[in-house]
């Protein structure tokens, strides 16, 4: 039995964005552009809820892997969670309504606003030290959290980078400890926007599931490299995504 080279391309695609959303976040610039050009007769909220449906399988499967070996604040997590999910039904509702093109022109510049940040200070996120789910560093923290769980349901590529962003610059973390804590409110971001999309039936569902598979393999390979390499790596590989992130989202923009 042949398999559909637009499968095969997507499949690949969601191995890849598996590997990259474990470690960094970013994926959804690998698979998302990967199901249009797919399937370009296909409606653009179906192509969005079939991505949620791959990534929610492989994100879910880094979060566990995390959990073993990092400890993840799940109390203090709660809270943000439910912006999240809020925020993110709200941008799958507007996304069912307005055209994504609106968001492209601001991602690559918020992308170089995260890079240069990074790249100008050595130290940022490769020391671990936590502060407090209060004050004003957390109001701050949650205002951003909940403007990227809105983008996220909206549109979404980049989502896990900017919540280690957050994660790091409002809360101490290291990139290591960064990467589980956006890994969570990602699936609880995923797992809301997908929920709205597949109610209103935008989702391939064999399609979606198939890239799920290959997600997780992704994955699981995404969080081995992160803990073999630990912050410095992740730090590393987050530089290199972002970069990549900016010239595609810029390119797409154009």
């Amino acid at each position: 039995m042949d398999i559909p080279v637009e499968l095969i391309v997507v499949l690949v695609a969601a191995f890849v964005a598996g590997l990259v959303d474990a470690m960094v976040g970013g994926g959804g610039l690998v698979q998302v552009p990967a199901l249009f050009a797919s399937y370009p007769n296909a409606a653009p909220p179906t192509l969005l809820g079939t991505s949620k449906l791959a990534g929610i399988f492989g994100t879910t499967s880094a979060v566990w892997r995390y959990a073993r070996k990092v400890a993840i604040p799940w109390r203090a997590l709660l809270p943000l969670s439910v912006y999240v999910l809020l925020a993110s039904v709200s941008g799958a509702f507007l996304a069912t309504r307005v055209a994504a093109e609106i968001f492209r022109p601001l991602v690559p510049v918020m992308l170089c606003a995260v890079l240069i940040y990074t790249l100008t200070r050595k130290s940022f996120g490769t020391e671990h030290t936590p502060r407090e789910f209060s004050g004003q560093h957390h109001l701050i923290g949650a205002l951003a959290i909940a403007a990227i769980g809105f983008y996220d349901g909206f549109f979404g590529p980049g989502t896990g980078s900017f919540l280690m962003f957050v994660f790091v610059r409002c809360y101490g973390y290291d990139f290591l400890h960064a990467a589980a804590n956006a890994r969570v409110l990602n699936v609880v971001a995923n797992g809301a926007a997908l929920t709205y999309f597949a109610w209103h039936g935008h989702v391939f569902w064999h399609v979606g599931l198939a890239m799920a598979a290959c997600n997780v393999a992704g994955a699981i390979v995404g969080t081995r490299l992160a803990f073999r390499g630990g912050s410095t790596l992740v730090r590393k590989v987050f530089i290199v995504v972002v970069s990549l992130l900016i010239v595609r989202t810029a390119w797409l923009a154009m």
